[in-house]
């Protein structure tokens, strides 16, 4: 009988080229399903899938692709009913596209993140900053990639803008007020997760101004060394971000296992940093998509993709929708 293939279910063009050059060096049989032009029968007892591994971007909606988000909510259920091993299930991705689950979660598990206001409606911002301290940021609670955030120095900036309406809540109307934290000696860090346990960390140099910190998209080392040009998108070294691996300390290493085992996030990624007022770790985002850094041999010294492949095949054998 026909081996069935792989279904990697993903949507941007550029991030995932490294998994499908793996998936093609070991002769995987997979498909690829675009969650922008996609379908499904709910009566169908079967998949034709073996494994489905979900890599839909809550970022999608900038690229044309907002009509996948909720949908992934709806296919990943039909798929977990019919017991097909997913990668990144229904319960992952309903924390990726929500900071306000994200913070919830945080909180359930007792650690620390900048302080924060959840609201639905801009008249609710200036109200929201009490007790905060300035700056804030408003991040769309459906975000991704930087996207939907704005830095107020002020009150007064922030009430300004409200009135000539240029806050922008996102697909589902929510927004998070949040202290906005600045990170001492200049970077955050990003842990990667695998199967629930550490994988590696970076840290990620940034002047604090830009938010968009995907690990894909930065082609330069803190040293000065440039990655592979092939590794990531043309444009990366204009985002003026750099890396270095870094090794955290083991209780936030065992804070972050303890962040994706909960969220039963298979393939991840956290970010904190230390707040620099007060020398606090603060965890600040949840990724369920997890773009490994470019080069990551040259980063890191090994090949994530290598790894995460091998975690596939095992999700696979096991034939089990739960994971591990």
């Amino acid at each position: 009988m026909r081996q069935k293939p792989w279904a990697i279910y993903h949507e941007h063009p550029d991030w995932f080229r490294p998994l499908f050059a793996e998936l093609e060096r070991r002769a995987r049989p997979f498909v690829r399903l675009d969650p922008r032009r996609h379908s499904y029968d709910p009566a169908e007892k079967e998949s034709p899938y073996a494994l489905v591994f979900n890599r839909m971007s809550p970022s999608a909606y900038l690229r044309g692709g907002v009509q996948g988000i909720f949908f992934t909510v709806a296919y990943l259920t039909h798929l977990e009913r019919l017991g097909v091993p997913v990668v990144n299930g229904r319960r992952a991705f309903e924390i990726e596209i929500s900071k306000a689950r994200q913070l919830t979660l945080l909180q359930a598990l007792g650690l620390p993140y900048p302080r924060t206001r959840v609201i639905n409606h801009p008249s609710q911002a200036v109200a929201a900053t009490e007790g905060l301290r300035f700056p804030v940021v408003v991040k769309a609670n459906v975000g991704g990639s930087g996207a939907g955030i704005v830095k107020f120095a002020d009150r007064e900036a922030l009430r300004a803008a409200v009135e000539a309406s240029q806050l922008d809540f996102g697909v589902d109307h929510t927004a998070l007020v949040q202290e906005y934290i600045p990170a001492r000696a200049g970077h955050i860090t990003r842990v990667e997760t695998l199967g629930g346990r550490f994988l590696y960390a970076i840290n990620v140099f940034t002047t604090g101004e830009s938010f968009n910190l995907c690990p894909a998209d930065i082609c330069q080392r803190a040293d000065g060394v440039e990655l592979v040009r092939t590794a990531c998108p043309v444009d990366a070294p204009k985002t003026g971000l750099k890396v270095a691996s870094y090794t955290p300390p083991p209780e936030v290493i065992a804070a972050c296992e303890r962040i994706m085992q909960t969220a039963g996030i298979d393939v991840g990624g956290i970010e904190y940093m230390i707040d620099d007022r007060d020398g606090q770790e603060v965890f600040y985002d949840i990724n369920a998509l997890s773009n490994f850094v470019a080069d990551a041999v040259n980063v890191v010294g090994f090949d994530p993709f290598v790894r995460l492949v091998d975690y596939l095949e095992r999700r696979a054998a096991d034939g089990n929708a739960t994971p591990r």
